[in-house]
């Protein structure tokens, strides 16, 4: 039996919940048993009583009672599948940024980055593949949608991790999306001001637009410029999200009237315009900047997946944009 811990949120835990957190963390300590600690108080976040569907953020502290031995079985890691010499050679080919701190890698569309009840294979399960010289497993700091592709940051150390969070949670960075919208949004640029709530069981959730009495949303604001139109059907859009909600972006791209190609779950059969077009998301994190854990800045850009790719030629559009779509906004 341990003793009473107190351990900390780590970046990549940021937004689980209390249960997905514990399941990651002591892998072999049963749903009913925990349900009986938080039903007690015993397991506390900041000093506070939770329960099991209470999302834990970066930052913030767990209280752990004492638990039999085999609760944190793979010493307190999440659970993972051994990598495969092909996964690894995979993994490997993705990276765009590699030093001594951090990795970043270019995340392919329909590969999820964590896992779930439904998801057996994902990045999480494959870090190990991505140690290279470093003494430690690297660490997820930041995540991105399943069918999202593109720029994702992963720390090579403890220390790396707590200040690249610190650098996400001040905002101390500047993330920017492409996207092929369904539309052109009216007007061209501006800023999406709109407060998201969750709904639906874990592997199921989807956002929408909270009431201004809902007690369970939260502050969603993101810029928005039209880079290039297809007509009045089409248009390549770049989203800046200032804050980082589930879902933001394909939400917020909705209220817009202008639902990304591609994402039926927000935007219904109107996400898919049919005809050479592929019927996956586009969606890309085309551009990360972010302080460095060594006190820089750093930028870095991944090239648009395989589908959006193609699209973009179809439609005759540029895969590059020679200027700053939010320089005005910025300005």
């Amino acid at each position: 039996m341990s003793g009473v811990q107190i351990i900390d949120v780590e970046p990549g835990e940021d937004g689980l919940r209390v249960d997905r957190w514990f399941k990651g963390r002591f892998p072999g300590l049963g749903h009913g048993r925990l349900e009986k600690l938080l039903r007690t108080g015993q397991v506390r976040v900041d000093g506070g009583r939770v329960k099991a569907s209470t999302r834990v953020e970066q930052g913030q502290t767990v209280r752990v009672p004492p638990l039999p031995e085999d609760s944190w079985a793979a010493q307190s890691r999440p659970k993972r599948q051994s990598t495969a010499p092909q996964d690894g050679a995979f993994l490997r080919d993705l990276v765009l940024h590699r030093d001594d701190d951090v990795i970043v890698i270019n995340k392919p569309a329909g590969l999820a980055v964590q896992g779930g009840s439904r998801t057996e294979k994902h990045i999480d399960a494959m870090l190990d593949s991505l140690t290279f010289d470093a003494p430690e497993r690297p660490r997820l700091v930041h995540r991105l949608d399943k069918d999202t592709s593109g720029v994702l940051m992963l720390a090579r150390s403890r220390d790396a991790a707590a200040k690249i969070g610190r650098a996400l949670k001040r905002h101390d960075t500047r993330k920017i999306y492409w996207a092929l919208t369904k539309g052109v949004p009216r007007p061209h640029q501006g800023t999406i001001n709109l407060a998201l709530a969750k709904a639906g069981s874990e592997g199921r959730e989807r956002v929408h637009a909270a009431d201004e009495d809902d007690m369970d949303s939260k502050e969603a604001i993101t810029h928005y410029a039209v880079v290039s139109q297809a007509g009045q059907k089409l248009a390549w859009v770049a989203f800046k999200p200032v804050t980082g909600r589930t879902h933001q972006i394909r939400a917020h791209a909705v209220a817009l009237g202008t639902p990304i190609v591609g994402d039926g779950k927000y935007g219904g059969a109107e996400a898919h315009p049919g005809g050479e077009i592929p019927r996956r998301m586009h969606l890309h994190a085309r551009e990360l900047t972010i302080r460095h854990p060594k006190g820089h800045m750093l930028t870095v850009s991944a090239p648009l997946p395989e589908h959006m790719q193609s699209t973009w030629s179809l439609l005759g559009l540029s895969q590059t944009d020679d200027e700053d779509p939010f320089a005005e906004l910025e300005g």
